[in-house]
Formats: C-alpha cells, structure tokens, sequence
C-alpha cells in the first residue's frame, strides 16, 4: 500500500492482528479512532466531531501513512476533491486515512495484496 513501510506495516500489525477482531472496517475506523463521534445530549444534538479515543498509535501510523501517500496519484486525486470540497488539510488527510482503513480491512479480510484501482477492474 502506498505510503506504508517497514515500520508503519508493523505498527498496523501489532495493532490490529489478522483483523478477524473487526467484522467490518467501520469497527476497525472507530477502534483506532478515526470515525466521528456524535455528541448528544438529551434532545440536543451537536453533530459530528473527530473522535479523540482510540488507539493513538494506530491512529498516528495511519494519519503519517496517509500523509506519506500523498505522492500517490489515486489518494492524491481523493485528498484534492475533499480539499475543494471545502475541507481543511488536516480533516482531509483524516478522510483520506479512513478511506485507506476501508481498503486495509479488505486486505485482511481477502488475505490479498494492494491492488490499486483502474477502471477496467471495476
């Protein structure tokens, strides 16, 4: 995956393992942190706001891998369009992280290699 070396793969794999823990990627984006958290309280609902529980290493290792995957066209091309959607640098590279933790899940759950995307796959 672009943008993970030696040592961010094995932080990613001392955390989470073979992932048979997470049965779907959301579980495994709102254990290391980066899914957002709604805040109530009793009737009033304030939103969504980035989560500040999780794992905090886990969270680093993909927030640096993220940012390290810039130089990667097809994550280049996302953080660009979260960036004209009016998002700041740091809420992108969040987004950025979470959609890469989707595309980790996968990998864990087919037992597979990267892949990047192209068209003729889809």
């Amino acid at each position: 995956m672009p943008g993970v070396g030696i040592r961010t793969a094995a932080r990613l794999l001392l955390d989470i393992g073979d992932g048979t823990a997470f049965p779907t990627a959301g579980h495994l984006a709102a254990y290391a942190g980066l899914a957002p958290v709604t805040r109530r309280s009793g009737s009033s609902i304030r939103g969504e706001h980035p989560s500040r529980g999780g794992n905090k290493h886990l969270k680093r290792a993909l927030f640096l891998s993220a940012s390290a995957a810039l130089h990667d066209p097809d994550s280049r091309a996302y953080y660009d369009r979260k960036r004209a959607a009016g998002k700041k640098h740091n809420a992108a590279i969040i987004c950025l992280a979470r959609r890469r933790v989707d595309v980790l899940h996968a990998m864990l759950r087919n037992s597979s290699y990267y892949q990047p995307w192209t068209p003729a796959a889809a």
